[in-house]
C-alpha cells in the first residue's frame, strides 16, 4: 500500500457512518421481506396437504345389469353414459345430492 492515504475529515466519517448505516437498513429489509416470502410460501404448501371437506355420503341407483360407458361432470351435474339391455342411456345427477335430473334415451335411426 502506498503511504500517501489521508485520514477522513470529520464531515466525511459521518457521510460513511451515514452511507453504513443506510445499506444495514437496507440489508435488513430485503432479508425480511425474503423471509416473509418463504413463510406464506411454506404455509401454502403446508395448507395444500389437507384433505377437501368431505361430501355427505350419497348414492345414485342404476338397474341392475348396466354399463357405465362414460362420465362427465360440469355445470353442479354429474352425467353418466350408460348401457342398458343393448340400448344407451344419458342419465344426468346432482353434483352434491346425486339425485336423477335428467334421462335421455338415444337411439339409432334405421
Amino acid at each position: 500500500m502506498s503511504d500517501d492515504v489521508k485520514p477522513l475529515d470529520p464531515a466525511q466519517m459521518q457521510a460513511l457512518a451515514r452511507i453504513r448505516r443506510f445499506m444495514m437498513i437496507a440489508s435488513v429489509t430485503t432479508f425480511i421481506a425474503i423471509a416473509v416470502v418463504f413463510g406464506v410460501i411454506g404455509y401454502k404448501v403446508y395448507k395444500s396437504g389437507d384433505a377437501a371437506p368431505a361430501l355427505p355420503a350419497a348414492e345414485a341407483t342404476l338397474p341392475p345389469g348396466a354399463k357405465v360407458l362414460s362420465s362427465a361432470i360440469g355445470d353442479r351435474r354429474l352425467v353418466l353414459t350408460v348401457e342398458i339391455a343393448g340400448s344407451v342411456e344419458l342419465r344426468s345427477f346432482d353434483l352434491e345430492t346425486l339425485r336423477p335430473i335428467a334421462r335421455q334415451r338415444l337411439e339409432t335411426k334405421p
